[in-house]
């Protein structure tokens, strides 16, 4: 070695690249202008040579090897700062590549502040792996945050997973590391080589990763460039225009790996699927299908609720620009979709989020906030802004690069309360002595604000269970901000009230009906989900009275019931089959019960059911109204029927409905209206095409001058067993 290149040899710096501690690794690698020359200096562990080939010069330069572990340096009076290539010789085969410490990072200050602060809404977009052009060199830009981390290094099959080759740029003083990769190429695997203080070396997955192996292996993939060339313009633009309150909404909730299958063992990529769920949901005449979480998962079993990977559609089924096709593909067959997504917990994997640096970084420090023991996971530190913003940047990608209308947040409950599922002595009250999350709390209006200020007609959804109030309301009147939250007393009390048997429902019937006068309390959803046809709940034909000859006909009515009730509808993959085994993740649905005409009949019966509450005002205009139902008879305890109102904005599009919920037929049954004129039945749950007894009012029926129910005209009608009837004045 040269006295020269000695003397311009920073060795501190050196040996913390050479031990694999550098955080500044670009302070000594990659190239540098001196007053009288250029310096360039590479690190490459197993090589025996290198030599620098400068861009317009003809000659090649040997580098010397200042430490045998592998630093290499050279130095060339005379010569500007240019573009060059190494020519490494590694097992006897010379290889030609850019360096990447010869590139500039693209996170810049503002990036750096705005994420410091929980508010880089498009992080994402920075954060991960992303194929693009850097001075025209193709390449992977890599970034990750890391706090507390001695050094970081991308490894993958790009480099032989060796983290001595490829560490990453600390920026400035930031806790963000990162690295353009000439070197790595679209589906490759790679991962993020983590060394702690103690010298301890973790490895990692990417949290912002756009693809992973599929299970049971869990490397991060390098994904495509995030570029889609959308057809969907013409939904995007309704949507905008569209008020998600005052519009019919009826959701088809779907599991991608069990909805249909193209082996017993192997699933139809998104695009095979696409058409399969658009034929059902257009059987069914539904609005909007609701996935339960797409985002990537180790376990079947989980069904997507313990999400590894949240920037990454589930390798299951394809990649990224298939489901991107699948969405696009529903949109222009007229069908919306909601994602379901879960920001409330997290798995215990351990190369993924818990411990990412050593310590509780992405779950909160405090071990009675950490985690929830009943799901065996990890909570999310919502109180540490870069956490915050990974889920509500999160949040936003699935709906601006995706263009999905609509998220259903899973377990909102854990999310608000400190004492969740905890025993006493398992919590600590906040600051005020309550048991509110309040940083969880400040998360949900943080993510419902910045969702409605850039994406106002998408629709968020709470599952939320307990009792917290204003979850649909406003954050202007101190609600959460959520469009609508599932009506679990809905779904519980139609349980209760259709699974006994009909001489003793008189018991449950004021019950029943008043859990139906809070409709307007909030702005519902009402769930027949996939968390009730599992684990021993029985199927929902199941849940009719066990000695009931005729559970069809229970079932028929209490979907027809879900429709005139107020409120949105939902309805899980499978239950308009009727059958009598649980679903399971593990196979695709009964689709042979088909062949059934009992089964036909009642998916004909959900497909009318639809297809009259989209074309009926009164079913959906002004359901989170007082004004929406008025009751004719909700006290005939004994009879067990119940007689009320829908309406709409204009009094003529009033609909008259029945419900009689006992087995036994009505015949002339007097019920007061509000107007005179004729009446048609326009649907009835036991209509022969849907498996039923026939009986109904098959001509129209005119209101006389004859009071009853404190109305000065009634009407005289065959109310048949076990059935709903929706009339609807045409004179």
């Amino acid at each position: 070695m040269t006295d020269k290149l000695y003397d311009l040899m920073d060795w501190p710096a050196i040996e913390t690249v050479v031990y694999s501690e550098a955080d500044k690794p670009q302070d000594v690698l990659g190239i540098f202008q001196l007053k009288k020359g250029i310096l360039i200096q590479a690190f490459r562990p197993k090589a025996t040579g290198i030599k620098v080939k400068l861009k317009g010069d003809k000659k090649i330069y040997p580098m010397e090897m200042v430490d045998e572990k592998g630093f290499f340096s050279v130095y060339l009076p005379g010569k500007k700062k240019t573009d060059y290539t190494l020519l490494v010789e590694e097992e006897k085969t010379v290889t030609e590549m850019v360096d990447p410490y010869c590139f500039e990072g693209v996170f810049e200050n503002e990036d750096l502040m705005k994420f410091s602060r929980g508010i880089h809404y498009e992080v994402y977009r920075l954060l991960g792996a992303h194929p693009m052009k850097i001075n025209g060199t193709e390449g992977v830009y890599f970034s990750i945050w890391v706090p507390q981390a001695v050094r970081v290094s991308v490894v993958g099959e790009f480099n032989q997973w060796d983290g001595r080759y490829h560490q990453m740029q600390r920026v400035g003083e930031s806790d963000v590391f990162q690295l353009f990769l000439p070197q790595a190429r679209e589906g490759q695997l790679y991962k993020f080589e983590i060394k702690l203080r103690g010298g301890i070396i973790v490895l990692k997955t990417d949290p912002y990763a756009s693809k992973f192996q599929v299970r049971p292996d869990s490397c991060s993939v390098i994904g495509t460039a995030m570029d889609y060339p959308w057809k969907d313009e013409k939904w995007m633009q309704e949507r905008k225009n569209k008020d998600i309150h005052t519009n019919p909404l009826s959701i088809y909730e779907l599991h991608l790996g069990s909805f249909k299958r193209k082996t017993k063992k192997s699933f139809y990529n998104y695009r095979e699927l696409a058409p399969l769920v658009i034929e059902q949901v257009k059987k069914l005449n539904m609005t909007h299908v609701e996935i339960m979480p797409v985002m990537e998962h180790l376990l079947d079993e989980s069904w997507g609720y313990e999400t590894t990977g949240y920037y990454a559609p589930t390798s299951r089924y394809g990649d990224a620009k298939d489901f991107k096709y699948f969405v696009e593909a529903l949109h222009l067959a007229g069908i919306g979709v909601i994602l379901d997504w879960v920001p409330a917990h997290f798995p215990k994997n351990s190369d993924g989020l818990p411990m990412f640096n050593g310590y509780p970084l992405y779950e909160p420090e405090q071990p009675d906030k950490r985690e929830h023991k009943r799901w065996g996971t990890y909570a999310f530190d919502y109180g540490r802004n870069e956490v915050s913003n990974f889920l509500i940047a999160n949040g936003l990608y699935w709906v601006e690069e995706f263009h999905v209308d609509g998220l259903r947040v899973d377990a909102v409950s854990s999310m608000l309360y400190l004492d969740y599922d905890r025993k006493e002595g398992e919590w600590t009250p906040n600051m005020y002595g309550g048991n509110e999350n309040l940083e969880g709390i400040e998360f949900i209006k943080h993510l419902n604000s910045i969702m409605k200020k850039r994406n106002p007609n998408v629709i968020m959804i709470a599952e939320e269970s307990t009792l917290f109030g204003n979850i649909t309301k406003p954050l202007e009147e101190e609600g959460l901000g959520f469009d609508y939250r599932w009506n679990f007393e809905f779904m519980n009390k139609s349980f209760e009230f259709f699974g006994c048997d009909p001489l003793f429902r008189k018991g449950l019937y004021n019950e029943f009906l008043n859990a139906m006068c809070y409709y307007n309390m909030e702005h519902y959803i009402l769930p027949f989900s996939h968390d009730e046809v599992v684990h021993e709940k029985g199927t929902m034909l199941q849940k009719m009275p066990a000695q009931a000859p005729d559970k069809y006909a229970h079932l028929r009515q209490l979907y027809a019931f879900q429709i005139v009730h107020p409120g949105k509808k939902l309805l899980f993959m499978g239950n308009e089959l009727a059958g009598e085994k649980e679903w399971s993740e593990g196979e695709e649905l009964e689709w042979s019960l088909m062949r059934r005409k009992k089964t036909q009949g009642l998916v004909e019966m959900i497909g009318v059911l639809n297809d009259i509450y989209q074309n009926f005002p009164a079913l959906y205009e002004t359901e989170e109204t007082e004004e929406t139902l008025e009751w004719i008879n909700n006290t005939s305890a004994n009879d067990t029927l119940a007689v009320f109102l829908r309406k709409g904005k204009n009094p003529e599009d009033t609909l008259l409905i029945l419900c009689n919920f006992t087995p036994v037929c009505r015949e002339n049954y007097k019920v007061g209206v509000p107007f005179a004129g004729e009446y048609k039945e326009i649907f009835q749950s036991e209509e022969e095409r849907f498996g039923g007894s026939g009986i109904g009012n098959k001509h129209t029926k005119v209101a006389r001058k004859d009071s009853c129910d404190e109305r000065e005209y009634s009407l005289r009608l065959k109310l048949a067993p076990l059935s709903v009837s929706i009339f609807q004045r045409v004179i």
